[in-house]
């Protein structure tokens, strides 16, 4: 992949960890607390990979009610008692349960002692987390299902509950084609409940008023950029009115295809017209 691609998904990625409750949602309670708590828990995995006291072990966040939980291992008293307060230091945050074990040497830090390596590895897996949980919350057909995702070593795990077998393939589908992503492990349960996914989208689309045509155009372009199987940089977007209209050049008729079909699945969005993306040499 071209650099300038890294160097746009990694931006682009970051905006996604800033991301705060937009306006657009203010009636969907359940999505503004999602999108709050993903934000919350990059901010405070960033505080932990930028201390330096810290950025050496591998400690896991998650984040509900404004309770961050914090798991793994670190190698002193003071190191657990560190990360707490850095945790509370971020901006929402109001408890930590911290179940930190200290295990000494033992602690789980690179095996070289490259904790620049660590770093490394752990920004990656963060940064693919959260561009999976932003891709199955902006997709119409899944934003609505209980699913939780996690990244060791560009490995996805997703977990949680699907009510359709395609709803779960997809979400397989949206992580499996994500710029760094090497394997999924779908661990989702089928529900036996009937008719959720349903109101899940019918809620989706009762909101498609409130979403204005920047958020969609944003949305639809950043999900280009995480898609590993399209070059992002070459398709413009523009949206007027919940249509979507896409112009630039892809490499085969398949990538403009997958193009449209990305588009489509974002929330909010009423149509697609690709009829200005050419493919190839095509004028």
């Amino acid at each position: 992949m071209h650099a300038l691609k890294k160097l746009a998904i990694a931006t682009a990625t970051v905006g996604v960890i800033a991301l705060s409750p937009m306006a657009a949602y203010a009636e969907d309670g359940d999505m503004s607390r999602q999108l709050t708590e993903a934000r919350q828990e990059g901010s405070v995995w960033t505080a932990f990979a930028l201390n330096r006291h810290l950025s050496p072990f591998s400690i896991d966040v998650e984040i509900e009610n404004g309770v961050a939980v914090l798991t793994g291992e670190v190698e002193s008293e003071v190191d657990r008692d560190l990360a707490e307060q850095v945790a509370l230091g971020v901006e929402g945050i109001r408890e930590v349960d911290n179940q930190l074990k200290v295990e000494g040497e033992t602690a789980d830090r690179n095996a070289t002692g490259d904790g620049e390596r660590s770093f490394s590895s752990r920004f990656n897996d963060a940064t693919t987390t959260a561009t999976v949980k932003s891709k199955l919350l902006w997709n119409r057909n899944t934003e609505g299902l209980d699913i939780n995702v996690d990244t060791q070593n560009s490995v996805v795990t997703l977990k949680g509950t699907a009510d359709t077998s395609e709803a779960k393939e997809l979400a397989e589908r949206l992580a499996r084609n994500t710029e760094g992503v090497r394997q999924v492990d779908n661990q989702l349960q089928v529900s036996a409940e009937a008719g959720t996914a349903d109101k899940a989208k019918g809620k989706a689309d009762q909101a498609g008023a409130a979403i204005s045509d920047a958020w969609i155009s944003s949305k639809v372009k950043s999900s280009f950029l995480f898609n590993s199987s399209l070059d992002g940089l070459d398709i413009s977007v523009d949206t007027k009115g919940g249509q979507v209209t896409l112009g630039g050049h892809v490499a085969t008729s398949a990538e403009k295809d997958l193009a449209v079909e990305v588009a489509k699945d974002i929330r909010g969005v009423q149509g697609v017209n690709a009829d200005s993306l050419r493919v190839g040499n095509e004028s």
